[in-house]
């Protein structure tokens, strides 16, 4: 059952059925609309990373058929392909997961296991779509990050601990920075607020303070990394 497809003295010849070719490219294409479906779940990614994620499958799939067998020609290929890394923008964690899960499908159909190219993906959409809905891993939505821009004149040392004790549950200065020409400063905090959304009275506390200079609260940003 969970054997490949091909011949193995015919993969060593060259001599691939267009049968199987068939089936493995519509296996291939198939499974990577539906990975780009499932990644879609609760993610929000560019209308070209979702052709990507259901296109690539068979890409790898036709490499790996090209290859099989043959030495000089896979090595050849991993060196191209290594040049593409140089010309992407890197992605988020779960962007790089989608496209290995991708390029195992496609290595596993363009070797001719297709049932175990298929009951791979079964297991591990499942389990993607599982960990998104229970929201496995998401952080704390009472933090938040606030910016806050002060005149040159102030001294931001603990300017603003009596507001924060009043409400927020804890707080860190995380940066410094000047900014028009050093007459200003930028002062960056990581705020956890006592409650899901921020109080209007705890801004115009800040206002008053800065002499009604900019203000940025928005939700604290954690980068992924893998």
């Amino acid at each position: 059952m969970l054997e490949s497809i091909f011949d193995f003295s015919s993969v060593i010849e060259g001599t691939i059925t267009l049968k199987s070719f068939l089936i493995c490219t519509a296996v291939s294409i198939i499974l990577g609309v539906l990975t780009a479906l499932v990644f879609r779940f609760r993610n929000r990614c560019s209308r070209g990373f979702a052709v990507t994620l259901a296109l690539l499958p068979a890409v790898v799939e036709m490499v790996i058929m090209l290859v099989n067998g043959n030495i000089g020609a896979g090595v050849a290929v991993a060196g191209a392909f290594s040049l593409v890394r140089f010309r992407s923008a890197p992605g988020t964690a779960g962007e790089i997961v989608s496209i290995f899960l991708a390029m195992t499908i496609g290595l596993a159909t363009g070797m001719g296991y297709i049932v175990p190219a298929i009951v791979f993906f079964i297991i591990m959409a499942a389990f993607m779509l599982i960990l998104n809905g229970l929201n496995f891993g998401k952080g704390d939505e009472s933090l938040r990050t606030l910016k806050v821009t002060i005149p040159e004149n102030l001294d931001y040392d603990g300017i603003f601990d009596d507001l924060f004790r009043i409400y927020t549950a804890g707080h860190e200065l995380e940066k410094v920075k000047t900014t028009n020409m050093g007459t200003l400063y930028e002062l960056q905090y990581m705020i956890s607020l006592k409650g899901k959304e921020v109080p209007k009275e705890f801004i115009d506390e800040i206002r008053v303070r800065n002499g009604n200079l900019n203000i940025t609260c928005s939700k604290y940003a954690v980068k992924d990394s893998l």
